[in-house]
């Protein structure tokens, strides 16, 4: 309840002054101001500060405001309106978001795991178009640019039509991507099934599974998203063997076809993924009580009145792709400091994993031993994602998780930069481990730094527009690496320059954020000095008005002595 007293009234010994501005209505026969619903929601006021103030007395009334509710398909969660985030409501920190994790760990797992795992199919397919490696390996490229670059897309219906919709026809897509490539008769049938139409399923479950994870988590996001991404790495570990298994028996043909019913497990992780509806009540009117209509979190007109003002809808082209994906990221300078960051290091981030096995074998390992390393690499990348988000998840991390990231960059292009100097099977056991350390810290952390710029709300759009300008990057990078073992006929070339191109990316991201930082504490301090006078000029005038009302009453009350004194005889 909230209470609005009289002008005679005192409180705590002080008078209790009304404010009659734009916010509030005209007074009453009274002499009392009475609030309009606007000002009940842009006028936010203290709870009062002692227990007796909260007992209705004479000459004052109450207005009742309820919280807003969240509602999640049966389950309604009361969000203290004290706490709120931008998402206009408190995300819940557990319940049901454990399922949404576990949902986006399949998700996610699939999206990078998926195109991967193809890889063992390659040799035979290979083989029965009779075409050459390097066509063959257009399929996993054109898969993930292809998932890349529908980030957009992705995004779009996602703020369209939430998570779990989009989720399922993403499953959808791949799964009947896989069988009808099952039925290719050329490698450009390959190409577009599993390349375009798989690669694009991919992006449909990729980002609603890390957009959804906002939504239900923000104290343990760090370790929601670690969670979540720990898919990519069990799910590789799991469909490798199990790739191997169906080609031993079924051939490729009925390998894809298998591997299609498989998919569609994602159709089962988008169904975990409900949605939270967010039912904003205004306040009781006047009469006490309340209007039938609900502005919803996602109503346009909530977001023109979540800072309070009512903003007008830009027309025009621009107006209308804004409200489809938040082209206003560009302006951001945060965002822009990732992006330039991540296209540099993408150019070096995946050759050193598609390379380290035929490293190991120019190194003159068997194929065996060469295999067993890539089997390290992925359970240290499958423990160091959880783990990460766990560690930044404390206290100590979570305010500095933009240094952490770009430790965790460095900590990459150290480990390329070390490998070539090691010698022997042994050293390059050691390198897997501390590269699988490093590349689990950089996937865990990747999404969650871009959250913690853009906020869960901004954040559908933010991925989508990151991950289409890094697909060139996530393209290009295995082909110039592989060139240069190419030209110099050995590969420490390759490992120096993947380790030059996560190093300075690296230390660009920490100086940048560094100094982002301090523009950032500058302008807020500007801004609190800005809006000072004003504050001060409104006091100001404040005082005078009531200056003047006490000479005028003062005034009147000398002319009623002068006139009765006039008036005895």
């Amino acid at each position: 309840a909230i209470r609005y007293e009289g002008p005679s009234k005192r409180r705590n010994g002080e008078r209790v002054g009304c404010e009659c501005g734009d916010n509030w209505s005209e007074r009453n026969e009274n002499g009392w101001c009475f609030p309009s619903p606007t000002a009940l929601l842009n006028v936010p006021l203290p709870p009062p500060s002692r227990p007796d103030l909260a007992r209705p007395r004479h000459g004052s009334f109450t207005v009742n405001r309820r919280a807003s509710e969240t509602e999640a398909v049966g389950t309604v969660a009361t969000m203290p309106s004290t706490t709120v985030t931008s998402l206009g409501y408190t995300p819940p920190d557990g319940g049901w978001g454990w399922a949404v994790v576990f949902g986006s760990f399949l998700s996610i797992g699939f999206s990078y795991a998926f195109p991967k795992s193809l890889t063992i199919y390659f040799t035979e397919v290979q083989e029965y178009f009779s075409v050459s490696y390097s066509e063959i390996a257009w399929v996993s490229s054109i898969m993930l640019a292809t998932m890349y670059a529908g980030g957009p897309v992705s995004s779009i219906l996602v703020n369209r039509y939430g998570s779990r919709p989009v989720v399922m026809v993403g499953g959808l897509m791949v799964g009947v991507a896989m069988v009808a490539a099952s039925f290719g008769t050329t490698i450009m049938h390959l190409y577009i099934c599993v390349g375009v139409i798989g690669g694009l399923g991919l992006a449909f479950n990729l980002q609603p599974a890390l957009t959804i994870i906002g939504k239900y988590f923000l104290v343990k996001r760090p370790m929601a998203n670690g969670l979540a991404m720990a898919g990519s790495p069990v799910l590789l570990f799991t469909l490798a063997p199990l790739n191997q298994f169906l080609l031993d028996n079924f051939g490729w043909r009925g390998s894809f076809f298998i591997l299609g019913a498989i998919v569609l497990n994602c159709c089962v992780a988008g169904a975990l993924m409900r949605p939270i509806t967010i039912t904003a009540k205004p306040p009781a009117n006047q009469s006490g009580g309340d209007d039938d209509g609900a502005v919803g979190k996602t109503d346009p007109q909530a977001v023109r009145l979540i800072d309070g003002k009512q903003r007008p809808e830009r027309a025009g082209c621009l107006a209308r792709v804004n409200k489809l994906i938040d082209l206003s990221l560009f302006k951001h300078r945060g965002y822009l400091i990732y992006l330039v960051g991540n296209v540099v290091m993408f150019f070096g981030f995946f050759a050193p994993v598609v390379f380290l096995a035929p490293y190991a074998k120019h190194q003159g390992t068997d194929e065996y031993s060469a295999a067993c390393l890539l089997s390290i690499f992925a359970l240290v990348d499958m423990v160091a994602r959880p783990g990460t988000g766990l560690v930044s998840n404390t206290r100590w991390i979570r305010p500095r998780i933009q240094y952490f990231f770009s430790f965790s960059v460095v900590y990459n292009g150290a480990c390329h930069l070390v490998c070539p100097l090691l010698p022997g099977y042994t050293g390059l056991v050691v390198y897997a481990v501390f590269f699988g350390l490093a590349f689990g810290m950089v996937c865990a952390l990747l999404f969650e730094v871009l959250m913690d710029l853009v906020g869960a709300q901004r954040f559908s759009s933010a991925v989508g527009l990151a991950t289409i300008i890094e697909c060139g990057p996530v393209l290009l990078g295995p082909p110039i690496s592989g060139a240069l073992v190419d030209i110099f006929m050995d590969y420490k070339y390759m490992y120096f320059a993947c380790g030059v191109m996560m190093l300075v990316p690296g230390l660009f991201l920490f100086i940048m954020n560094f100094f982002n930082y301090r523009w950032l504490k500058q302008e807020e301090h500007e801004k609190k000095r800005e809006e000072l006078p004003m504050g001060s000029a409104r006091e100001l005038a404040t005082m005078e008005e009531t200056k003047d009302s006490e000479q005028n009453i003062k005034l009147s009350q000398e002319k009623q002595l002068t006139d009765s004194d006039n008036k005895e005889p």
